[in-house]
């Protein structure tokens, strides 16, 4: 199951919302209104939850600067990545995609569709007034 949110331009620079984005604590600033949990782990791994479903241990597990930051599902029974696409625009802006990218058979794709794509969205029209 491939998943896409929609593009956003930021007034940073692509090395600017790299950096942002590399550093898991911000994540916490990008999150939805019905948070429940937001704890970070470790220097690239943060635990967070919704109200109503579990709790999701997310760990950055590739960067190339500037341009691509891949977090994956760390332990738990799902395996998917949900990877930030950032692109040079100009001097001081960057466009943003969030991917989400993950194996589920049919019913569990039925079933996390909606919220998924409503979550990866959030993620990034919140990345406006964050970063």
């Amino acid at each position: 199951m491939n998943l896409e949110s929609p593009k956003v331009t930021l007034d940073k620079s692509a090395e600017e919302t790299f950096n942002f984005l590399s550093d898991v604590k911000n994540f916490e600033t990008l999150m939805p209104e019905n948070i429940s949990k937001f704890e970070v782990l470790d220097d690239d791994k943060f635990l967070f939850a919704l109200k109503g479903m579990p709790e999701i241990v997310l760990k950055k597990k590739e960067e190339i600067p500037h341009s691509k930051i891949v977090l994956g599902a760390a332990g738990g029974k799902l395996d998917f990545s949900l990877i930030g696409h950032i692109t040079e625009v100009e001097a001081n802006k960057s466009e943003v995609q969030l991917t989400f990218s993950g194996e589920f058979n049919a019913m569990m794709a039925m079933m996390i569709k909606g919220p998924i794509n409503k979550f990866i969205e959030t993620l990034v029209t919140n990345m406006k007034t964050a970063i």
